[in-house]
């Protein structure tokens, strides 16, 4: 019975995680964290601080005009850039529409972006890597000693 739940084990850990989803241009966390970034200094988290948003293209030009500028993916970028047009970047985390969740709330207590992203700064490509479903936001409620009342996360906001 043991060997049989060793074996299940070994087959699991040696399952890679799924793919992220294939970006319009490619980005890397890991290069850009390793530069000395931080999350907020490209994600916005304008008011009520509910939303951390995609940086603007013009944000990373400010960098890129001089680093990598040859790139085919930079001037992708670039041009973007110069129509105002956003990169159509595909999500990889989503809280339904009917969940109330504030970055800043959680930001404010000390969390950690990779406490709900994951390893963010050791990842080339983005995966879904962290569960968002409600049990495990409310394990982590219970375990910080946050509220796990209903209301707390599905009352009507305007």
């Amino acid at each position: 019975m043991i060997y049989v739940w060793l074996l299940a084990m070994m087959q699991q850990a040696a399952v890679p995680p799924p793919a992220g989803p294939v970006q319009p241009v490619p980005y890397s966390h890991k290069t850009h964290l390793a530069m000395g970034l931080k999350c907020n200094n490209c994600h916005t988290n304008p008011d009520p601080g509910e939303v951390m948003g995609f940086p603007a293209e013009s944000k990373c030009m400010q960098c890129h005009q001089a680093v990598k500028k040859d790139s085919p993916h930079i001037q992708k970028l670039a041009a973007s850039a110069k129509e105002n047009k956003p990169m159509p970047w595909v999500r990889v985390y989503r809280i339904p529409g009917f969940v109330f969740f504030s970055h800043r709330a959680h930001i404010q207590q000390g969390f950690d972006c990779s406490k709900c992203h994951g390893p963010v700064a050791e990842r080339d490509v983005i995966r879904k890597e962290v569960s968002l479903a409600m049990g495990d936001c409310m394990e982590c409620h219970r375990h910080n000693k946050a509220s796990t009342d209903c209301k707390f996360c599905h009352d009507e906001r305007n």
